[in-house]
């Protein structure tokens, strides 16, 4: 068992390593086309509408929004296999393993919320609450794999299981507070083709294949909805066995294929399409002093390093549960901090709760600059860790 999980453990930490990296790169292309002399286009590029299917079926939107509630499906898919692959076979399926992390994670997301509110207040502002929640993995696994041995495999599996549990209330989050209007026949349909979808799978049908048809009509009931498109993904990722089906591992099979694709093509695909914040000409005008920003950053910043290391630092000192292996005491802070790196769903959690331009480019501010300290507290923390604390392995 151990083997097995962790071969593909290893596959992931390596994609989501050179992910986060390209993610950067795509990032700052779009910083720099948005604040460029070009930046007329940009705006009108992603604005421009794109029209599939035709009478009942027709669907319209601008590219930004194909972009995030269709092509993203792919990325919450592929957090749905890694969500069920850790239940069933990985950290979380021991109830004692996964409850540091487990614990770490909902410090990690209440805190930075309550932090949040209590710097920004009610109003439209107000709305976005749940942005400082989210921790991205690719970003935070990038980091950690520039750091090579001196970040443990045990800070490293640790913060993945975190950054897991992370998403899963980040999902929920944005489920239950992020959805405007319910359109119940719709939804009704959505939960309909996820009945024929397990029916499919309890028959023993193990071509993926075999899914998409059936996948694709419960995204666009799930659009229709008014529940956010992407979450069917997530709930087709949990519907995958994690164990092999008539001798296929379906789930191994289709994270081997689609992860790459999600880290090197979906996601810095969003990010070009919604890093890209105008900053010239006093347009936000002075974000630094706009409350919404500095409640983002206070929440990434502060809120998760409160929030992931207190609970953890807390709980392992009174022998309640243990780190994972070789990872030392030191590590706590640093995986705390980097926990801090919010980006791809805080970015998608902003597109949700504001349609104000100057709000949303506030609260990217807040993103970007909250996600880079963040991220200069947890390499300084784990770089400054004492030599010889705690076996140094790579991943």
């Amino acid at each position: 068992m151990a083997a097995a999980v962790a071969s593909p453990l290893r596959a992931f930490l390596h994609a989501e390593s050179a992910g986060g990296i390209v993610l950067v790169i795509a990032a700052a292309s779009a910083l720099v086309w948005a604040n460029s002399p070009a930046a007329d286009g940009y705006a009108q590029f992603w604005q421009q509408k794109v029209t599939l299917g035709g009478g009942q079926a027709r669907v319209s939107h601008d590219l930004r929004h194909w972009v995030n509630d269709g092509l993203m499906v792919l990325f919450f898919f592929v957090i749905g296999l890694e969500i069920k692959r850790e239940l069933v076979v990985g950290e979380l399926r021991d109830r004692r393993a996964a409850a540091l992390p487990a614990l770490a994670a909902v410090g990690g997301v209440v805190l930075p919320a309550l932090m949040f509110v209590a710097v920004v207040g009610g109003g439209e502002a107000g709305r976005g609450w749940g942005i400082p929640m989210a921790t991205d993995i690719a970003f935070a696994m990038g980091v950690l794999a520039l750091l090579g041995r001196r970040a443990s495999t045990g800070a490293k599996l640790f913060l993945l299981s975190v950054a897991i549990v992370d998403d899963i209330l980040a999902i929920a989050v944005i489920a239950v507070f992020y959805t405007d209007r319910v359109r119940p026949v719709w939804l009704a349909g959505a939960m309909a083709g996820l009945l024929v979808a397990a029916g499919m799978r309890g028959l023993g049908v193990n071509s993926p294949w075999a899914y998409v048809p059936v996948g694709v009509l419960i995204w666009f009931a799930t659009l229709e909805s008014g529940v956010h498109a992407t979450l069917a993904g997530v709930a087709l990722g949990l519907l995958t066995p994690a164990r092999p089906v008539a001798g296929r591992n379906v789930l191994d099979d289709l994270e081997r294929s689609l992860h790459p694709v999600s880290a090197f093509l979906v996601i810095p695909i969003f990010a070009l399409a919604n890093a890209g914040v105008d900053l010239r000409g006093g347009a936000l005008g002075d974000p630094f002093d706009q409350p919404l920003t500095w409640a983002i950053i206070t929440g990434l910043v502060v809120g998760k390093i409160i929030g992931i290391g207190g609970p953890t630092y807390l709980v392992h000192r009174l022998g309640g549960a243990v780190l994972p292996a070789d990872m030392h005491n030191r590590e706590i802070l640093g995986a705390a901090a980097l926990g801090g790196i919010g980006f791809t769903v805080s970015l998608f959690i902003t597109d949700l709760a504001f349609t104000d331009a100057a709000l949303i480019g506030q609260a990217k501010v807040g993103i970007f600059a909250g996600s880079a300290v963040a991220a200069l507290i947890g390499v300084v923390t784990l770089l400054t860790a004492p030599a010889g604390t705690g076996a140094r392995t790579k991943s």
